[in-house]
């Protein structure tokens, strides 16, 4: 079975409604089916009328009590990982306009509490002065002074101790020059004034460190509910669980190697004194 990009996270009530067809054809009530799968009927309830996704373990659960032939079994897992899966493409994002996207990152982070960036080829917003975010979007044709202005008020987040961040960036992401030397090294002033907060772990990877594999991407995972990937032209949305734990995973690798602290201090001192000189 095979999906368009166009069709990921709009999977969601198709999933629903033949998850409920199938329990139908099987003669079972909604009761019986949560007392199979060792779950609430509640929550069998809310998975068929569309009101909670289903993770791939609910649905395996389902499908088992249920004794779905393998071929439907298939096909029902793939849709499932479509509808716990979300493309947002740029070009859409641009024509909503960019500072919409930083409405829905800033409500992502009020309902979470844990965070976890991977920083692979540049700095992220929450952590720029407000010169790098501008050259940051300086590639976009527009106005872009809504989506900058929201961007600051984000970083108002880091101040909230209920909260607790941990940034990793390679050096690549630190030094990768966006804007002239002594902003650079204002920036990178920044990051290292940011480690002494207390909810806060930010460590860099220097770029002679020999990584675990080999990073492709940005990435960022809310609490261990839902997983964000950046890719050149757009981002994918995970929350699977399974999926979200492989992130979390691969960054506990970077966590193992990145340096935090005053060894982290003391790098980003030495490349903000490089761009000085």
């Amino acid at each position: 079975m095979t999906f368009e990009p166009e069709q990921l996270g709009q999977s969601g009530q198709e999933l629903a409604a033949m998850l409920r067809d199938l329990r139908k054809q099987a003669g079972l009530s909604g009761v019986r089916l949560a007392a199979r799968c060792n779950m609430s009927q509640s929550k069998v309830s809310r998975i068929e009328n569309g009101k909670v996704r289903p993770s791939l373990v609910d649905v395996e659960q389902i499908l088992r009590a249920l004794d779905a032939p393998p071929a439907l079994v298939t096909e029902v897992t793939a849709l499932t990982r479509i509808a716990n899966t979300e493309w947002q493409d740029s070009r859409s994002l641009r024509r909503k306009g960019l500072h919409t996207k930083q409405f829905e990152l800033a409500g992502l982070e009020a309902s979470s509490a844990e965070f976890r960036f991977f920083l692979l080829s540049m700095i992220t917003g929450l952590l720029s002065t407000p010169e790098y975010i501008r050259a940051s979007l300086s590639h976009v044709p527009g106005d872009h002074s809504k989506a900058i202005a929201k961007k600051l008020e984000r970083q108002e987040v880091l101040y909230d101790r209920s909260k607790r961040f941990t940034f990793i960036l390679t050096e690549q992401a630190a030094r990768s020059p966006f804007l002239p030397p002594d902003a650079m090294a204002v920036q990178l002033d920044r990051l290292a004034s940011l480690t002494h907060l207390p909810n806060m772990r930010l460590g860099v990877i220097p770029l002679d460190t020999r990584m675990p594999g080999n990073p492709l991407n940005t990435f960022t995972v809310y609490d261990d509910r839902l997983a964000t990937v950046e890719l050149s032209t757009g981002a994918m949305v995970f929350r699977d669980p399974r999926d979200v734990r492989a992130y979390l995973e691969e960054f506990a690798s970077y966590e193992e190697l990145a340096l935090f602290g005053e060894e982290a201090r003391g790098k980003l001192s030495e490349w903000s004194n490089a761009y000085r000189s």
